[in-house]
């Protein structure tokens, strides 16, 4: 241990022997147990047509969402937030969510979920054959009462008839925190708070319950902190993380995420969401940057990248304005290795032509 600053000590790593880097040193962390252990695969849940298409500033047709919808579902996603049973007033985007729901096609296996604010919503939600209700409550006291005008626990106390209501329709019961990692209004937010939110969403009989970093404020170290603690407090419960990539953290985040345990994380197809008039308001990680890097990785998500890619390119003609997700602009990474290979290939056979007909 070594002194740093106004008595306070920090714990120094020792300094690395010579021949400690490169592919021996590499071997050698391996042989200690150190190398990094990632899951074999995650579940990546698609969350554009709800909390993507919530904040554009463009409102589609029912005809066009069910369009996406029915893309996505073709790429192989298991999970996918159609829409939001919320006031039409209050979300104008998604006022169409009886049209949309039942005219989807729905494959076996899909869980397809809505978002609902309350009882009413949650009836609206269940005549539709809705798979899945996510109920959603801000960590934040200030940003709880700015967005659904009530404290937290008035907003608990609304979810007990939901919670009955889903378990006598048999259909999974799903809660986001809001607002995690940072708040907008009150800054940092107690963890605890996070917690008892969390326990309460369990102990009303949630499967799920997803971390959500609304406004982009998250780091990866107090990911990796809340989330392995999460774990620990809340064996029993699937945790999911929702990342905006407002600083450009998202994936950044996912990895502290994978590093913790969490195998669930949201997207939004080409990284929907957010304002082009407002700066700083961005959307959602790209469930195609998402997919792209777990792939890379290792880490199977079932995902069929080239079908999502193209479900991109329709959200971006049916927005009508340039996405922000990487990879629809860059392309995948496997694609920019074989074009540089038939490039070179091309200019190999036009020199050996060449050199013939001299």
């Amino acid at each position: 241990m070594e002194r740093e600053g106004a008595g306070r000590f920090v714990r120094r790593r020792p300094r690395r022997a010579p021949g400690h880097g490169g592919a021996a040193g590499r071997q050698a962390r391996r042989e200690r147990g150190w190398a990094m252990q990632w899951p074999a695969q995650v579940t990546v849940r698609e969350v554009g047509p709800r909390d993507g298409l919530q904040a554009e500033a463009r409102i589609l047709s029912p005809e066009e969402k069910v369009r996406l919808i029915d893309a996505l579902t073709e790429a192989g996603f298991r999970r996918i937030e159609a829409t939001s049973f919320v006031h039409p007033g209050a979300i104008p985007q998604l006022a169409d969510a009886e049209a949309v729901m039942t005219r989807i096609r729905r494959r076996p296996g899909v869980i397809y979920s809505a978002l609902v604010p309350n009882l009413r919503g949650a009836e609206r939600a269940l005549a539709c054959g809705v798979d899945e209700l996510s109920l959603f409550v801000s960590a934040s006291e200030t940003h709880n009462r700015h967005n659904v005008r009530r404290s937290i626990a008035e907003s608990l106390a609304g979810f007990v008839p939901v919670a009955k209501r889903a378990a006598q329709a048999g259909v999974r019961l799903t809660g986001y925190v809001v607002t995690a990692f940072g708040c907008p209004y009150e800054g940092d937010v107690p963890e605890e708070q996070v917690e008892r939110i969390v326990a309460a969403y369990r102990d009303l009989g949630a499967v799920a319950v997803y971390l959500g970093d609304t406004t982009g404020m998250a780091n990866p170290a107090q990911v990796y902190r809340l989330c392995r603690r999460f774990r620990q407090r809340f064996p029993g419960l699937e945790l999911g993380l929702h990342f905006h990539n407002t600083r450009g953290a998202a994936l950044a985040n996912v990895v502290a995420g994978l590093q913790a345990g969490i195998t669930v994380y949201d997207g939004a197809v080409g990284g929907l969401g957010g304002c082009p008039y407002a700066p700083g308001a961005t959307g959602n990680v790209a469930t195609e940057d998402l997919v792209h890097m777990l792939e890379e990785m290792g880490i199977a998500t079932g995902v069929d990248l080239d079908r999502l890619l193209a479900a991109a390119r329709l959200a971006q003609e049916l927005m009508g304005r340039e996405l922000p997700g990487f990879v629809l602009k860059a392309g995948k990474r496997s694609d920019l290795v074989r074009a540089v290979r038939e490039r070179e290939a091309r200019g190999a056979a036009r020199d050996a032509a060449g050199s013939q007909g001299g």
